[in-house]
């Protein structure tokens, strides 16, 4: 008889999204799997949609299944910068060919920030302002934002201590769906065993500070916990937008 042994899990994950206070609709749209997707280990995406009353929650929505589709089906490609960078592209052009097929779509797009772990190092892609966080001790922010105030922070114009308050705050640079080639940006991370990875929507982190991220995840028992905990701070500060975590835990 044939024993199968089940291959050890890279990481535990929790995941949450929440409408938040203000809006009528969840245009974010979140994705988890701790087991393997096509050639890669495990998957972990955070999109938020943009777009008119229907268009950034579909834009959300199909662009991580059609990510999640490319890379279940793709058999060849193994390397995960390559497969994530493969997805996003079809991604993004089956995006653009929806928003141009009906007049409600016009103008939709999302942002995405992707992240796989294999091997203890950890591949990242994104697109937008959505952000990758990296907790252990400390907290660092492994994503750059594509937005108008990120642009002018590095330019000098405006201090970050500002961009919060800055009317032009919610304005992205680059946007999956809107044009082709899409501009992707990667990293890539050593990790350590217990090292806690947050994906997250800038429903989180326009409401709460990185500081605030980082004692609130080290003070809860679980990945639940803590998720649960930085959308209630996010809602109690305001709650201005749409609030999506994803957790996971390196072991």
């Amino acid at each position: 008889m044939k024993i199968r042994r089940r291959e050890k899990k890279d990481m535990k994950t929790y995941s949450i999204t929440d409408i938040g206070r203000r809006r009528t609709m969840n245009q974010d749209y979140v994705y988890a799997s701790e087991q393997p997707v096509g050639n890669l280990k495990n998957l972990l995406i955070v999109a938020d949609g943009m777009g008119g009353h229907n268009a950034g929650d579909l834009a959300s929505r199909y662009t991580v299944e059609l990510m999640v589709e490319y890379i279940t089906n793709e058999k060849d490609e193994k390397r995960p910068v390559s497969l994530l960078s493969s997805a996003i592209h079809h991604a993004n052009e089956l995006v653009m060919e929806k928003a141009r097929s009906a007049k409600e779509y016009e103008g939709m797009g999302t942002t995405i920030v992707a992240a796989t772990v294999t091997d203890g190092c950890l591949y990242v892609a994104n697109v937008g302002d959505s952000r990758l966080y990296l907790i252990d001790q400390g907290i660092e922010q492994i994503t750059r934002d594509h937005s108008l105030v990120e642009e002018m922070i590095r330019m000098g114009e405006i201090q970050r201590k500002d961009a919060k308050s800055h009317p032009d705050r919610n304005v992205i640079t680059r946007a999956v769906g809107v044009h082709v080639p899409v501009r992707v940006d990667f990293f890539d991370v050593k990790l350590e065993k217990g090292d806690k990875l947050l994906l997250c929507s800038d429903g989180l982190t326009n409401m709460v500070e990185d500081e605030d991220i980082l004692q609130l995840v080290k003070k809860s028992a679980s990945l639940k916990e803590a998720a649960e905990r930085l959308v209630t701070e996010a809602n109690k500060n305001g709650g201005k937008d749409n609030i999506s975590v994803v957790l996971a835990e390196y072991e």
